[in-house]
């Protein structure tokens, strides 16, 4: 797993440009003088299992933003929060149950801008040891993970799209077994897959 570690720190240290959910949509017009506000994602890799795999959660359906939507555990920049990696570690331990020190970080993953004015920024860590998984009642649904492999394949990519304000809005999805992963999460894996075959 050493070279898995160094091949991610080599790809997260070429930072590339961001991404955003306007990427597969020229058409749509991006909101002048919006403010954009910081928030962090885990995009946390298990090695305790036969192969290294990404951990995920499916949102509950009860809530108002994103209900039942497949999502990397993390949210917004809080006031106690030093950067958006303490943000991601944070919410995953509030989320799930991680616990703030398991995570082996490894770097950050360029930016990506969200039609919600939100500037997403993924943490990638390592999990060298299994935890107790404790969904937040409320808000997280399931927790469940995906072959790393899987979402690296960038040949598993599909951009669909639907109408979204009167406007066709296009977007990655990857789907696996039963879950539909679709949007920023989507284009987000689908960046550190590209990352990675370079």
């Amino acid at each position: 797993m050493s070279d898995l570690r160094q091949t991610l720190q080599r790809v997260l240290a070429d930072q590339g440009a961001g991404s955003s959910d306007f990427d597969l949509n020229p058409d749509l017009a991006v909101p002048g003088g919006r403010k954009l506000r910081p928030a962090g994602v885990l995009v946390a890799i298990s090695l305790v299992e036969d192969e290294p795999r990404i951990i995920l959660t499916k949102r509950s359906s009860a809530l108002k933003h994103h209900p039942g939507q497949i999502a990397f555990p993390g949210g917004k920049l809080d006031e106690g929060d030093a950067d958006v990696a303490e943000a991601a570690l944070r919410e995953a331990w509030e989320e799930i149950g991680l616990p703030r020190d398991l995570p082996d970080v490894v770097g950050q993953l360029p930016s990506h801008e969200t039609v919600t004015s939100f500037q997403v920024t993924p943490v990638v860590a390592l999990l060298h040891d299994s935890f107790e998984i404790r969904p937040e009642a409320g808000e997280v649904a399931e927790v469940f993970s995906v072959p790393l492999a899987h979402l690296l394949d960038t040949t598993n990519y599909i951009v669909e799209s639907r109408s979204w304000r009167g406007t066709r809005r296009h977007y990655y999805t990857i789907p696996f077994g039963p879950y539909y992963i679709w949007g920023a999460t989507a284009r987000m894996l689908r960046g550190l897959a590209g990352a990675m075959a370079q």
